[in-house]
C-alpha cells in the first residue's frame, strides 16, 4: 500500500571528480580542498607525485608500527623456541659447551624475525588499504583510463560530511579541474 506516494530509487553516487593536467594543479586543487574542509577525498596520478599524499591530509599509517612489532615477536619467538629445544625439551652437551649456547641462535633468531617482519608488512598493508579491490567506482569514469596514462585525478567521496552534489562539482569547477563528473557508485 503505497498511501499515494511513490517511492523511487535514486542511483548512489560514490563522489564527484575533476582531471587536471598536471601534479602541480592536482596538488594545489588538493590543498585548497583539503583547507575548504574536506576531508574524504583521493588524489590519483600516472607516477608518485611528490607532496600529494600530505596535500590530501593522509597521515602516517600504522604498518611500520605492525612491522616492527612483528619483528620483535619473531625474535623473541626464534630465540624461545631454539632456548627450549636446547636447554628443556632436548639437552645435548657439545663438545663440553653449555646447553644455551647463544651465538648459535642468532642466525635462526635473524631468520624469525624477518618472516614474521615481511609477512605482517604484507598483510597488514593489504589490510590497511582495504585490498584485494578489484572494483572501485572511480573505474565508472570513462575518462579515468587516462590515470595511469598522463591525468590527474581529484575524487571527493559522498561520503564526506560536507558534500552536497552540486556544490561539491561547483567547487570542483572552481579549482580549475578541466573535466568534472559524477562518480556513480
Amino acid at each position: 500500500m503505497s498511501h499515494g506516494v511513490e517511492l523511487r530509487e535514486l542511483p548512489t553516487i560514490h563522489g564527484a571528480m575533476a582531471e587536471f593536467d598536471t601534479p602541480e594543479e592536482l596538488i594545489t586543487a588538493c590543498k585548497r580542498a583539503y583547507g575548504a574542509g574536506f576531508r574524504r577525498m583521493d588524489a590519483y596520478a600516472p607516477m608518485p607525485v611528490e607532496g600529494l599524499a600530505e596535500a590530501i591530509g593522509f597521515k602516517r599509517n600504522r604498518v611500520a608500527l605492525c612491522v616492527l612489532i612483528a619483528g620483535i615477536c619473531g625474535a623473541v619467538g626464534g630465540f624461545g623456541l631454539l632456548e627450549w629445544i636446547t636447554v628443556i625439551a632436548y639437552p645435548h652437551n657439545v663438545g663440553g659447551r653449555p646447553l644455551n649456547s647463544w651465538p648459535a641462535y642468532i642466525p635462526i633468531t635473524f631468520e624469525c624475525m624477518v618472516l614474521l617482519a615481511g609477512l605482517t608488512a604484507m598483510f597488514s598493508m593489504f589490510a590497511m588499504n582495504g585490498l584485494p579491490k578489484p572494483y572501485h567506482p572511480v573505474f565508472n569514469v570513462p575518462a579515468f583510463e587516462r590515470a595511469s596514462v598522463d591525468r590527474f585525478f581529484l575524487c571527493i567521496e559522498s561520503s564526506d560530511p560536507l558534500f552536497r552534489v552540486e556544490d561539491t562539482l561547483e567547487f570542483l569547477r572552481d579549482l580549475g579541474g578541466r573535466e568534472v563528473t559524477v562518480v556513480p557508485a
